[in-house]
């Protein structure tokens, strides 16, 4: 049994936790937030104890920790946790600063704990077909790759002022989608983005809008095109193109039913946001982290991930900055 402490009570607590409960040979032990009403909600709904951040890292009845506090208080805890010989379990981003990531890192390796870095789309059913198939070579290699990730509304003002912007917030989903189905190292980045949706997020410093190309040693490409706003509903397609065939991987809906009347034919929405869309990757992630903690395996994706996609994320933010493509 792998028991869990949980840091941060937030929306994506609320899933990490939900997450647990459903899988074998976990159980969560104790939540803390710096909000103590959202740890006692979360606490009397999961049956977890409420403890301190100091408490749970120090505590000798906690495995693993999950770390879904804000972005801000992710290095002081991973090197916390590090310290203290817990398992990790990270929410994106490490950090906002890819230099700060890579101290993660080697604080993790120094101390030899487990880490996993939360890249939940890796997990989902339909993605992680797609990357299978690519890796078995059923349409060869991957020569070019297109990534649609578009939210169905921005977030608030005051969010996006805290986020590290769209390229470390948003995008960095995208970039480690990009290194897993390419399955190389990208070595040239070139990013451009414009403020579309709302103007206070330009006022803010950020953009709403932005496109990515990505491009490896070897030659293949991959664009990513990111949206704060889709009135459509939540947007997530991949498509990769071999020398042997195409690999794609649809939108979902809400559901498959088709309606065919005399105007035409009528088909249900996507699903709304990412709890929805991407609840059963949620379950699967924790699900592949307790079963690498069981079987004494490094889990995947690791702090290393983490750290390369914060680099692309970085790179981006430059490359949109100066107008021009960056070398990794």
């Amino acid at each position: 049994m792998i028991r869990f402490g949980l840091l941060g009570c937030g929306r994506i607590g609320q899933v990490h936790a939900s997450s647990i409960a459903a899988v074998e040979n976990a159980s969560l032990i104790a939540v803390a937030d710096a909000v103590p009403a959202a740890a006692e909600t979360l606490a009397a709904k999961s049956g977890a104890e409420v403890r301190s951040s100091d408490e749970i890292i120090a505590a000798q009845d906690i495995d693993a920790v999950i770390i879904a506090s804000p972005t801000t208080a992710h290095y002081d805890q991973i090197h916390a946790l590090a310290k203290a010989g817990k398992a990790i379990f990270c929410e994106k981003p490490l950090d906002l600063s890819s230099d700060r990531a890579a101290e993660c890192a080697r604080a993790v390796k120094t101390a030899g704990v487990a880490f996993l870095t939360g890249f939940n789309r890796r997990f989902d059913p339909d993605f992680s077909l797609l990357q299978r198939k690519l890796s078995e070579g059923v349409i060869g290699r991957p020569e070019l790759v297109v990534i649609t990730s578009r939210d169905p509304a921005p977030p608030p003002i005051s969010y996006i002022e805290t986020s590290g912007g769209l390229f470390r917030d948003m995008m960095i989903h995208d970039f480690d989608m990009a290194r897993f189905l390419l399955g190389e190292e990208i070595t040239e980045v070139f990013a451009t983005g414009s403020c579309l949706v709302d103007p206070g997020i330009g006022a803010a410093g950020d953009v709403d809008t932005a496109m990515v190309t990505l491009k490896t040693e070897s030659g293949a490409l991959c664009q990513i095109n990111n949206s704060r706003r889709a009135v459509y509903g939540y947007d997530q397609r991949i498509e990769v193109h071999g020398a042997r065939g195409m690999l794609q991987a649809a939108n979902q809906p809400e559901h498959r039913l088709t309606l065919a009347t005399a105007p035409g034919f009528a088909t249900a929405p996507n699903k709304a946001f990412f709890l929805e869309r991407y609840a059963p990757a949620y379950r699967a992630e924790i699900a592949a982290f307790v079963a690498a903690l069981t079987d004494g395996r490094a889990p995947d994706p690791g702090i290393d991930d983490g750290v390369q996609a914060q680099k692309l994320a970085d790179a981006a933010t430059q490359s949109h900055h100066l107008g021009k493509p960056i070398r990794l």
